[in-house]
């Protein structure tokens, strides 16, 4: 199954290319599906309302579906409050309604998460086009599941199966279900979906398409994007560049304009060298419908492809470097394109070591080599972090 999550920056026309994207795609005969949360924006360019419990009939071969983070934190949470009902009462806790539960922040990226997961494992879909947030918010929501399946696993840790294994005897004893087992139960059951999740996330069919406008300041704008992205792993397929007007207007005002987006669409290619970049014309307006959707599909050709999925198991980008014989270290390549020196952090901590990018971070256990050595050292150069590390004398295998 191939899988394109669409971002950009926001008002870059996303949600439009998406569509875009999607139609694309059941032109070609794929069983295509679209999935997005900015229902009023994607009812108006596909022309059609959407359902949010089951897959809307667009076109030929095309499905879209709107994801109800509201819903999904009701039947959530509602399910939570009964399982842990026992312990609730136990708090002397009142239950809450469903009629007085809103969704709080972040339920919308569960919801998205858990929508695409719901996807694969149906096996409908040739093809799923998801409509993300704003690419900032794509990067976190990325990480998410990786991040949340380490605090679990740090809060609730699975190896303590002898102390989970007395609880239901606990339970019996004390006459009341044991608030803890119930944690554990949870914890077991968040594990499974975000371990699902992951692996969709991590799937080789899936990439990331980057929308954007050929604004001032678009690439600026998208260098830490493009950064955060390459330091969890994710694959960027494409840069749309929307909306571009003609060249060669005699009005002065549309040819200063035509020429600053040049100057920008140049600044984006400089960018994103290994990236193809796709133009896609100004229509004069926002498209609505079908018909517009189509000759927006047209214009964009390339862009509003799906492009090919990658073969082959995922690699790890990080890659270790055998340097002993040489120099006496290990050196593991980390890829950043688009990474600077100012902002840019290492920190070891134990068996791992934290990076950080801008406002990106990501964790990662040190492979067992590097584990029995110190960081001697880092350095940024062409879009690679290096972090050189040297053998310990006291925990390196002596050599005969």
């Amino acid at each position: 199954m191939r899988t394109v999550l669409v971002t950009g920056p926001g008002g870059a026309g996303r949600t439009t290319l998406a569509a875009a994207t999607a139609l694309a795609g059941a032109r070609r005969g794929v069983r295509t599906l679209l999935l997005t949360t900015g229902g009023g924006a994607a009812e108006a360019v596909l022309g059609v309302p959407l359902d949010a419990d089951a897959p809307t009939p667009v076109a030929p071969g095309l499905h879209a579906r709107r994801v109800d983070p509201a819903d999904r934190f009701r039947r959530e949470f509602l399910a939570f409050q009964e399982r842990a009902g026992a312990a609730l009462d136990l708090l002397g806790a009142a239950p809450l309604d469903e009629d007085e539960l809103t969704e709080l922040p972040g339920s919308e990226d569960f919801a998205l998460l858990q929508a695409l997961r719901a996807a694969h494992a149906a096996e409908e879909w040739d093809l799923v086009v998801v409509d993300m947030p704003p690419a900032a918010e794509t990067v976190r929501l990325l990480a998410l599941p990786v991040q949340v399946r380490r605090y679990l696993r740090r809060l609730l840790p699975p190896e303590r199966q002898a102390a989970r294994a007395l609880r239901p005897v606990l339970a019996q004893l004390a006459g009341v279900p044991m608030p803890a087992q119930k944690l554990y139960d949870a914890a077991e059951r968040w594990e499974r979906e975000l371990a699902g999740v992951q692996r969709v996330i991590d799937d080789p069919g899936t990439s990331v398409r980057l929308v954007t406008d050929a604004g001032p300041v678009a690439a600026a704008a998208l260098r830490e994007v493009r950064a955060g992205l390459a330091l969890h792993g994710r694959r960027t397929d494409a840069l749309i560049v929307n909306r571009l007007l003609p060249t060669g207007s005699a009005d002065p005002f549309l040819a200063a304009l035509s020429g600053s987006q040049q100057s920008a669409l140049k600044a984006l290619r400089e960018e994103f060298p290994d990236v193809p970049v796709h133009e896609v014309a100004h229509l004069g307006g926002d498209p609505q419908g079908l018909a517009a959707l189509e000759e927006l599909t047209g214009k964009a050709a390339g862009a509003a492809g799906t492009g090919a999925p990658a073969e082959g198991p995922v690699r790890d980008p990080w890659t270790v470097e055998d340097r002993l014989a040489g120099d006496g270290i290990l050196v593991w390549r980390v890829p950043l394109p688009g990474a600077e020196r100012r902002g840019l952090g290492l920190v070891r901590r134990g068996d791992e070591i934290v990076v950080t990018v801008g406002r990106y971070r990501r964790i990662r256990t040190l492979p067992s080599a590097l584990r029995r050595c110190s960081v001697s050292g880092a350095g940024l150069r062409d879009g690679v972090l290096d972090i050189r590390f040297t053998p310990d004398p006291e925990l390196w295998p002596k050599s005969d």
